[in-house]
């Protein structure tokens, strides 16, 4: 474009010849139509390529997320996540974005040091030696803003992750009177943070300052000496309008180009952080071994007192019929299939050990039938056992929809009843068609809970284990769930992990579990003679 109106200025008004002008004044035209249409496909290229690579890193922190299960809340903090699908993604996909600007940057440096190289080697040369010299400038405030942004993305992710933990457990901070505390910790967290992103805006504001100073005295040498030239006749006028115009179409790709190392800097800092959450493996892998040999005893302390110790598979009352029996050699419990079995733990740290173990979330030697769960796929494992606990969450949208799954609607109107959460879709304005709000915060904490007993009714597994589902709940309503538990999952295998003696009693087996052992095993009724299970079912201090 320069060249063109440097030839229509020489060929054309200098020399009126009103053919030339035309001529060049035509494909300064044609050059400026191309040259839109270049920047409209250069600019949708870019933007193709942020968004590309915002959604698709999206989507593999989703899947590594999914993968690593369990492992995720163990190995990363929740703002680490966070920041992870939000911050980073977006930093990634503009680094990517510059890659097609600074390429054509580059690209149109060169062109135009050549045709001042051939024009004037002297000008030619200035190019040649000030873009180095300017890219140089500019790397050794890259360094330090590297660095510095690398801290500032350590403690937003902190920062991010105390605020995700304030406002989930915003409730309990109240009941206890501890929002002040939290806050003020919160409020020095903050100021930790605007700290470092004050230092981050120091360098960045000397890196802009340099991308308008820096092109802006290359242009003016540039400009200078083409005008030197012009007065000693050694160009031409037109020639001097189109080094000018060289000088001026420098300006974009070199600002472009500092842009470029700018994000690239900032994409290199996300991307390590991603790629170091991408590298998470999960705590235990599929075993190719051959299944360990179990000889189907529980064993572990015998209980001298009370009812029998619980040893060996179940007698008499509890046969295996149908699927398979869920069993635990380390801890000598043996899920019976088919049937409706309580366990009471002496503590809470027994109950999450056991569930982790039979969920197949943390490594075992758990089976299922005589096959051990590290030999078979997480996906069958998923599919045949679930895991219902208090921390799961309900997701937002229709409640029917967050419910119902891929079962029918008369199979929810069951899964409702059987979980005494009918007054809960009665009392909302639009009943099961109402909506949930962000991780269900419309609903009480016992409604929650009810409505999460629904949606793992309606998931309908070989074996269901529900983790204290009736915590939540007054005496009159737990024992209608239990009741209705039993009949929903008749000749369904479901283990609960329970201390109330309500459930208990409707259980067809329960289990007493004491140092995350099975140390005795009975009817409810049965085990209340045994002083210890009676201590943690019954609240007896003394015992």
């Amino acid at each position: 474009m320069p060249a063109a109106v440097g030839k229509a200025i020489d060929a054309g008004i200098i020399a009126r010849d009103q053919r030339a002008l035309l001529w060049w004044g035509g494909a300064v035209v044609a050059l400026g139509t191309i040259q839109a249409a270049a920047g409209i496909l250069r600019d949708r290229a870019a933007l193709t390529t942020r968004l590309g690579a915002a959604y698709r890193t999206a989507q593999l922190i989703a899947r590594q997320a999914a993968r690593l299960g369990a492992t995720l809340p163990k190995r990363v903090a929740k703002g680490e996540i966070v920041n992870a699908g939000v911050a980073d993604i977006g930093r990634l996909g503009e680094a990517l974005a510059e890659t097609a600007r600074g390429s054509g940057s580059v690209v149109a440096i060169a062109v135009v040091a050549a045709i001042l190289l051939h024009t004037s080697w002297q000008l030619g040369l200035v190019v040649l030696l000030g873009v180095p010299l300017m890219a140089g400038t500019v790397s050794l405030l890259i360094r330090p803003l590297h660095r510095r942004q690398q801290r500032l993305r350590e403690q937003q992710a902190e920062l991010t992750g105390r605020a995700v933990d304030i406002v989930s457990g915003l409730r309990v901070l109240r009941g206890i009177g501890g929002e002040e505390v939290f806050a003020d910790r919160y409020r020095a967290d903050s100021q930790r943070v605007r700290a470092a992103g004050v230092e981050v805006a120091r360098v960045e504001a000397l890196l802009d300052g340099a991308k308008v100073l820096l092109p802006g005295l290359l242009t003016t040498v540039v400009v200078w000496l083409g005008a030197h030239y012009v007065a000693s006749g050694r160009m031409g006028p037109g020639q001097l309008v189109a080094f000018y115009g060289y000088a001026v179409f420098l300006v974009d790709p070199l600002r472009r180009l500092t842009n470029a190392a700018g994000r690239l800097t900032q994409g290199h800092v996300a991307a390590r952080r991603i790629t170091a959450f991408l590298a998470l493996r999960s705590e235990f892998a599929l075993r190719a071994a051959a299944p360990a040999p179990y000889d189907g005893g529980y064993g572990g302390p015998v209980s001298h007192e009370g009812p029998a110790p619980y040893e060996g598979p179940c007698e008499g009352p509890v046969p295996y019929e149908g699927p398979a029996p869920l069993a635990d050699p380390a801890s000598g419990l043996i899920v019976a299939p088919g049937r409706f079995t309580a366990v009471a733990c002496a503590s809470p740290a027994d109950t999450a050990t056991l569930a982790a173990r039979l969920g197949r979330y943390t490594d075992s030697t758990v089976t299922l039938g005589d096959t051990p769960l590290g030999d078979l796929p997480p996906d069958e494992i998923r599919r045949r056992i679930l895991v219902a606990d208090n921390d799961d969450r309900l997701f937002a949208g229709p409640l029917r929809e967050e419910l119902r799954g891929r079962g029918s609607d008369t199979e929810l109107e069951r899964a409702v009843d059987a979980a005494c959460a009918r007054d809960i879709a009665e009392a909302l304005p639009d009943g099961l068609d109402d909506l949930v709000a962000e991780s269900g915060r419309n609903f009480s904490g016992g409604q929650q809970q009810r409505l999460r007993l629904v949606r793992a009714l309606m998931a309908d597994p070989e074996v269901l284990i529900l983790v204290e589902p009736t915590s939540a709940v007054d005496a009159h309503t737990e024992a209608r769930i239990a009741r209705g538990l039993r009949d929903l999952r008749a000749g369904r295998t479901t283990l609960v992990f329970t201390t109330s003696p309500v459930v208990l009693d409707r259980a067809d087996h329960v289990v007493y579990v004491q140092s995350a052992k099975a140390v005795a095993q009975g009817s409810h009724g049965d085990l209340l003679t045994d002083v210890r299970y009676r201590s943690v079912v019954a609240r007896e201090e003394s015992a």
